[in-house]
């Protein structure tokens, strides 16, 4: 997620004069500053220079990174956090200041600036903080405001939900092969059906029950497929899915 927000700014005109990265390897550090001409330091470093702190690493690694940059971090800089689970109270009280946090959750379509991003301030996290965190998830796609208290539901719907249509589209696909369809014509098929059907429920402002009525025609093929559907309980199955995955961000969040 870190490499897709700066190769999206760097896209978005933003100088690599800019940005600086921090990497625990060598090799990733190496690869960085080949890849996008950025400076990349330790993260003690980075974080004394930076404006604003992008810190995209795994929950189970925020306490480890947080502790070599609090000597580092002062109340003038924005702190923006996109790790599954981990308050905006929690890292304010491991940096033990006044800082400006702002809780992000995004998914990996960022690497085709076509991201969900929802933003959550913390208590010392002013508007021009969320401004500031917009600015910089916009170039990578859309972005929206909603309360801290849904982050983990969020993690579940948008963070995840990629992951989600990967699946059906797998599923799809290997019913096209159970047909008799050769892989790639059913990938095809399938990809096309997804992007088509994602572009007229962005475009229509239709609601998804009533494009899908329209192609549910009576005594058709359709609804045949649609009764099949309900009769194994995949609405239940997606229900419970989600809901699994909200439940195991807050583990995280409360491991931390």
């Amino acid at each position: 997620m870190g490499e897709a927000l700066i190769s999206g700014l760097l896209r978005a005109g933003e100088s690599p004069d800019e940005i600086v990265a921090a990497a625990r390897r060598a090799d990733r550090a190496a690869q960085l500053r080949d890849s996008y001409g950025i400076e990349v330091l330790s993260a003690a470093e980075a974080a004394a220079r930076a404006l604003t702190l992008v810190i995209t690493v795994k929950p189970q690694d925020m306490d480890a990174l947080l502790a070599q940059i609090a000597p580092r971090v002062s109340a003038s800089q924005l702190v923006i956090s996109v790790a599954a689970g981990i308050t905006t109270g929690a890292i304010e009280r491991r940096l033990g200041l006044d800082i400006p946090v702002v809780r992000v959750m995004s998914n990996t379509p960022v690497l085709v600036d076509e991201a969900m991003s929802v933003i959550s301030p913390g208590r010392h996290a002013a508007e021009e903080h969320l401004r500031r965190a917009e600015q910089l998830l916009r170039p990578v796609g859309k972005v929206l405001r909603i309360p801290e208290s849904q982050q983990d539901a969020a993690t579940a719907l948008s963070g995840s939900g990629p992951a989600y249509v990967y699946f059906l589209v797998e599923a799809m696909v290997d019913a096209g092969i159970l047909l008799g369809m050769p892989r790639s014509n059913a990938l095809e098929m399938v990809k096309q059906a997804v992007f088509g059907a994602a572009t007229m429920l962005k475009d229509s402002g239709e609601h998804p029950v009533i494009l899908r009525e329209a192609v549910t025609s009576p005594g058709g093929t359709t609804i045949n497929a649609i009764r099949e559907l309900e009769k194994h309980g995949v609405r239940y199955a997606i229900l419970a899915a989600i809901e699994a995955a909200r439940d195991r961000g807050r583990e995280l969040g409360q491991a931390e």
